[in-house]
């Protein structure tokens, strides 16, 4: 039997894993256990199937991935090995040991041709190796574990590791003028609020063990803007005097196609926990204050 008290966090290094140290006083009624990629590599099989075997803890949350996203387009068996491979793995010990895995994915799984934002049921259609990668994964975690919950979330930041706001408030301070693309439309996701909402899913979840909540659930912010629009407000938050100069997809060609349109739907998931989205721009000014003090 899994310990009622326990909480495994994965990748606890990333941004998300980060948030989710920075936030685990505000639940002490968990017993959480950070391990990260180096403590356990979720693609050593053995040494994860050894650690289920001696924590058996009744939450998994799997932070851990591939998200070079570039790179995977030449590395297409470590992403899949990490992002679809493992995660049958983990899905599979959490279905043994009555875990249940929260897993994280993608805005990328879809091809943003879409005009209006993605519903958790929309046909997904990864334009890229890791969007394909996270697709795989989140097939493997359903077919190995049905009572799994997925968490899809797009244009993730924190004050932790490497991400936009940070690459922005660098070249603002080292160059007069920077281009963005302003043709891909998106909603940013602070990865603090990424992991309050996980951590409130799964105190609803105890609360309300009967409703056997699983599948799939679509997280960011509040609001629809541009990569440009995302600059322009870090800029203003700044006060920085570099010209941001708007530019489309074609002029900044990447290894990895990005999606053109990737907002998520959030309605499904705000109906069934009752979470309230934050607006991004309001988490944008928290994690910034946070970078600049």
């Amino acid at each position: 039997m899994a310990d009622p008290q326990k909480i495994l966090v994965t990748g606890a290094n990333g941004q998300l894993g980060m948030e989710l140290r920075d936030l685990s006083p505000r639940f002490s009624q968990f017993e959480f256990v950070f391990v990260s990629r180096d403590e356990l590599p979720i693609d050593n099989f053995s040494a994860v199937k050894d650690f289920f075997e001696k924590l058996r803890p009744r939450y998994c949350i799997n932070c851990a991935a591939y998200t070079k996203v570039d790179a995977a387009e030449s590395h297409k068996d470590e992403a899949f090995l990490i992002n679809a491979e493992a995660v049958s793995v983990i899905a599979d010990l959490c279905r043994q040991y009555e875990t249940k895995l929260v897993h994280i994915s993608t805005d990328y799984v879809f091809n943003g041709n879409a005009s209006e934002p993605y519903v958790e049921e929309f046909a997904t259609d990864p334009m890229s190796v890791y969007g394909a990668s996270k697709l795989a994964g989140e097939n493997y975690a359903m077919e190995m574990n049905p009572g799994t919950i997925i968490i899809r979330t797009s244009w993730v930041y924190s004050s932790y590791g490497n991400n936009f706001v940070k690459t922005m408030m660098r070249l603002m301070k080292e160059r007069t003028e920077i281009n963005v693309v302003d043709d891909q439309i998106g909603s940013p996701t602070y990865a603090a609020d990424l992991a309050e909402a996980i951590l409130k899913i799964i105190t609803f979840n105890i609360q309300h063990s009967n409703l056997n909540i699983q599948g799939i659930y679509n997280y960011s912010n509040d609001g629809i803007i541009t990569w440009y629009d995302f600059a322009v407000a870090i800029k203003e938050l700044t006060a920085s005097p570099c010209k941001i100069n708007p530019i489309p997809t074609s002029q900044y060609p990447t290894p990895a196609k990005r999606p053109m349109y990737s907002v998520l739907d959030k309605r499904k998931l705000q109906k069934t926990f009752g979470i309230e989205l934050k607006d991004w721009k309001d988490s944008l000014a928290v994690c910034m204050k946070k970078l600049t003090n």
